[in-house]
């Protein structure tokens, strides 16, 4: 019986062809124009190609992988997708064959980040293959595909197939897609700038360089939109060479020689043709790349919607909803236009208040706006996404969910609720409209608070100034690892030294030792040493050197539980006798009792009952309820963003004002400098007030909301300890606020002492609760490693059970297994993750550079004003409302103001 027979599934011995490396050498010449039936194709469309769409077939045809970055919606699609095409059509010159023959097998995987852009992907890659009659197919595979189809897939796979990185590294689990994907010549990764510094990238990276050792020349293309950091992106996306496997390319083959070459040089010459400038990279680590950049004029206007009436002491949310009937209007005036929101649960309010305003003002409305987010039911989505391209929706409110690469052709404008938090993000949904080439990006943005304006003023700077946001790689997720060796063992089994010199080649993994990659093995064989004594966690066995699965539960469950995104528990809500509208989290649900109303899915739902993980609703007789909120909903502000914000600061302390929403806030900032200072950059403003709750400081790094949480708690810390108190931390986007019932009397010694970044370390996991922290975060990393089991469909375990499976086993290993590796990765995404203790320590670094400047205050400035009730928001326990409080503070400050 053979290895894959003792491992796999099927009962058939699998014959594997030896692998080879694919031919880089086209018929033609290695750079050859494409063929004609393209050309004409573009002209029947009354297109032109773009020079980087041109670019992208040469590089394609002469064997090279790479990344293209372009605008969204300049064709980056078809720049990726033609090229297998013109491969092909060259291969078989004569189409007058080409109806006659039978469907061509796999060639292309394109691989998308989100299972809602997979159905709209799979019609974009249709189009060319039915109008010029090629024999291909090109079909789905995700998470929403038919088990039908996936059973028929198993056997014969089209010739292009549309998938996620979760359904990939489900394939790869089956040992006969190796035979399967021999005829596979490239893969195109979409969207890759949002699976870059996720665990799901580094999930994508290692099936990646699984399909590299199946096929040696395999060509591999990212498409990203909107990126920071395109030569590490690239670098990520293609990994490193095994050299064993790089001898095997023919040194005398042209592609290679030129790339080569490319890489001598010191730069290559930019090209110019029309309106884009092409610039060409090498990256010399990976002698077959090139980055593609299509850096083509693309006309983005970024208007503002400025409120009649600017409060001098802003609150959040409050500021959005008085804008509301003017958000109609022009909404009125738009063929169809997206209003995007930061959070589900923004979502949901908005898109209420928007049918509540247009029963009431906009009769012409009614029936015409949709509600787009990830929790919705895919049915209820995919319905309003065709609603919305054949124009039956003028207006769709709706998240992230609808800012990546669907194409929404008939989309005149876009709207964005609140600060979009960072420059990439505003970019790519100002793209939503105008979303083809040639065509002006339009986005109006809204602000629910009125320092947003300064924001939205200094999101425009940025990206004037083309300063986008870096997304950072993720190195050594040793969870991630993990259940790619039991993946990769269930898919047919592997010899220990080939599959380590494999995942070396992923650039996540580049730096793994041998003792790391010995744990990793040991730990899916026994589980580690407290775990040795129990079956359940020795999933994969050694016969004769060679690594591989035996028994079916395993298989089943670890099928079941590949992937690597994490959330809080999710339930379905169900209609009692009806359809399915989404998922809320368990967090949320577990606060309910039958009879509660919420909003959910854009309308009001009374809960029935919860049971079996479904939460079952009925329409409720009353149209005001509470809303869901979602785990990660908030943004912390980018570091761009923030440093355009702080120069925007700097030119309004210097008096200039020069754009409609510097003016709007004018006033505001005037005050904010007749009663203390503006934050600038090289100092770091410090204001002392006091309230009937206390003494409080104020200060503005203007860093984030991230780094001045751990900055606060660090302050709080360091400051009590130089002097015993009490001390109260909160923090915001804008800045932090310290709380105690005694005074603050602060040398500036003791300041520096405070902010100085030595010890930082140390510190931060003394003043935090650093251990129940990690254990929190345990709880995702087990899961995705396969400690902890969610359950089998109609009997998933809930939130509280995989938190008491996952802490029980912290426990273990904390007291038996100190050194586990993946006690050490919890601790160190708490610190990389939740705290961004690299971007604290920049924070403190440049902090202690800057002169301090303390201001005493009589009372609460425009700046501080916000913290403060926010703060007050949610800490204070009073028989009078938030609201009417703060209402009331805001009246004595205006008077004061006066």
């Amino acid at each position: 019986m053979s290895e894959l027979q003792r491992f796999g599934e099927t009962e058939e011995i699998l014959e594997i062809e030896e692998v080879r490396p694919i031919s880089t050498k086209s018929p033609q010449s290695p750079n050859p124009p494409p063929v004609g039936i393209i050309q004409t194709w573009f002209e029947r469309k009354g297109w032109t190609p773009f020079p980087f769409q041109l670019e992208t077939w040469n590089a394609y045809l002469a064997g090279q992988s790479g990344l293209i970055h372009a605008p969204t919606g300049m064709g980056k699609s078809y720049a990726a997708w033609l090229g297998p095409l013109i491969e092909w059509a060259m291969e078989h010159p004569e189409p007058q064959r080409w109806a006659t023959m039978g469907p061509e097998l796999l060639r292309v995987l394109w691989v998308t980040p989100l299972r809602a852009l997979a159905n709209d992907t799979a019609n974009t890659l249709r189009a060319p293959v039915a109008e010029l009659g090629l024999p291909w197919t090109v079909e789905l595979r995700t998470g929403d595909t038919s088990s039908h189809v996936k059973q028929r897939q198993r056997t014969r796979l089209p010739s292009a197939l549309v998938t996620t990185p979760e359904s990939l590294s489900l394939l790869l689990s089956y040992p006969e897609t190796r035979q399967q994907f021999r005829t596979l010549r490239s893969v195109v990764v979409d969207e890759w700038h949002e699976l870059l510094g996720t665990k799901r990238g580094v999930q994508t990276e290692l099936a990646l360089a699984r399909l590299r050792t199946w096929t040696l020349g395999l060509r591999i293309w990212g498409l990203s939109a909107t990126l920071g950091n395109l030569d590490q992106a690239l670098d990520v996306l293609l990994g490193g060479d095994d050299p064993q496997i790089s001898q095997i390319f023919d040194g005398d083959d042209p592609a290679l020689q030129s790339s080569q070459a490319s890489c001598r040089s010191s730069k290559d010459d930019p090209q110019s043709a029309q309106s884009a400038q092409i610039q060409r990279q090498t990256t010399c680590a990976h002698p077959r790349s090139i980055l593609i950049s299509g850096e083509i004029e693309k006309e983005i206007r970024i208007d503002t919607l400025i409120p009649a009436d600017i409060e001098r002491f802003p609150w959040a949310g409050h500021l959005g909803a008085q804008l509301l009937p003017e958000v109609v209007r022009r909404v009125q005036g738009a063929t169809t236009t997206l209003i995007f929101t930061n959070t589900r649960a923004q979502c949901e309010i908005w898109f209420q208040k928007i049918i509540d305003y247009v029963s009431e003002h906009a009769f012409e409305l009614v029936g015409t706006v949709g509600l787009h987010h990830g929790s919705l039911d895919p049915d209820l989505r995919r319905e309003v996404e065709a609603r919305l391209r054949d124009g039956r929706l003028r207006c769709v409110v709706c998240t992230s969910s609808l800012d990546l690469g669907v194409d929404f052709a008939p989309v005149e404008q876009v709207i964005q609720v609140g600060s979009p938090k960072g420059i990439a993000r505003l970019l790519q949904r100002a793209g939503r409209s105008g979303h083809q080439p040639g065509a002006v990006s339009r986005v109006l943005c809204v602000p629910t608070h009125a320092f947003e304006l300064v924001e939205f003023a200094a999101a425009r700077d940025a990206l004037q100034r083309r300063e986008i946001e870096a997304r950072l790689p993720i190195e050594k997720p040793l969870d991630v690892l993990v259940q790619h060796l039991v993946t990769v063992a269930l898919g047919g089994g592997f010899g220990e030294e080939e599959l380590w010199r494999e995942v070396r080649t992923t650039y996540a993994f580049r730096n793994l030792t041998e003792p790391e990659w010995r744990w990793a093995l040991d730990f899916v064989t026994f589980g580690s040493e407290p775990l040795r004594a129990y079956e359940e966690y020795a999933r994969v066995s050694q016969e004769r050197g060679r690594y591989g699965v035996s028994s079916p539960q395993v298989a089943k469950r670890h099928r079941m539980s590949i992937g690597a995104i994490t959330s809080d528990g999710m339930l379905k809500v169900k209609f009692q006798n009806g359809p399915s509208l989404g998922a809320v989290e368990e967090s949320f649900a577990s606060r309910l009792k039958p009879g509660d109303i919420f909003v959910f899915a854009g309308r009001p739902l009374e809960l029935v009952r919860i049971k079996e993980m479904t939460v079952y609703v009925r329409k409720a007789r009353r149209a005001s309820g509470i809303t869901p909120h979602w785990m990660g909903g908030r943004f912390p502000l980018s570091t761009q963003l923030a440093d355009a914000v702080r120069l925007r600061l700097a030119a309004a302390d210097a008096g200039v004002f020069d754009t409609p929403e510097m003016e709007a806030v004018r006033p505001l900032l005037a005050l904010q400098l007749r009663w203390s200072r503006l934050p600038v950059p090289g100092e770091l403003l410090i204001e002392q007030t006091r309230t009937r709750e206390g003494h409080h400081l104020f200060l503005y790094p203007l860093a984030g909301r991230l780094v001045h949480e751990g900055l606060a708690a660090l302050l709080a810390y360091r400051l009590s300890r130089s002097e015993p108190r009490t001390i109260g931390a909160f923090a915001t986007d804008y800045g932090i606020e310290l709380r105690s019932p005694t005074p603050f009397d602060l040398e500036e010694a003791t300041w520096r002492a405070a902010l100085s970044p030595e010890k930082l370390l140390d510190d931060v996991l003394d003043c935090l609760n650093q251990t129940e922290m990690a254990r929190r975060q345990f709880r995702d990393i087990a899961r995705i490693a396969g400690l902890v089991f969610s359950g089998y469909p109609g009997s998933q375990k809930t939130m509280r059970q995989l938190q008491s499976s996952s802490s029980v086993l912290y426990d273990v290993f904390s007291t038996y297994d100190p050194e586990n590796e993946l006690l050490r990765q919890a601790r160190r995404e708490v610190l990389d993750q939740q705290l961004d203790i690299t971007r604290l320590r920049q924070t403190l670094e440049k902090l202690a550079e800057a002169k301090l400047v303390q201001v005493a205050c009589r009372r609460l400035t425009p700046l501080a004003f916000p913290i403060y009730a926010e703060h007050l928001r949610q800490t204070e326990v009073s028989t009078e409302s938030w609201e009417a409080r703060i209402q009331r503070i805001v009246a004595q400050l205006e008077d004061e103001a006066e």
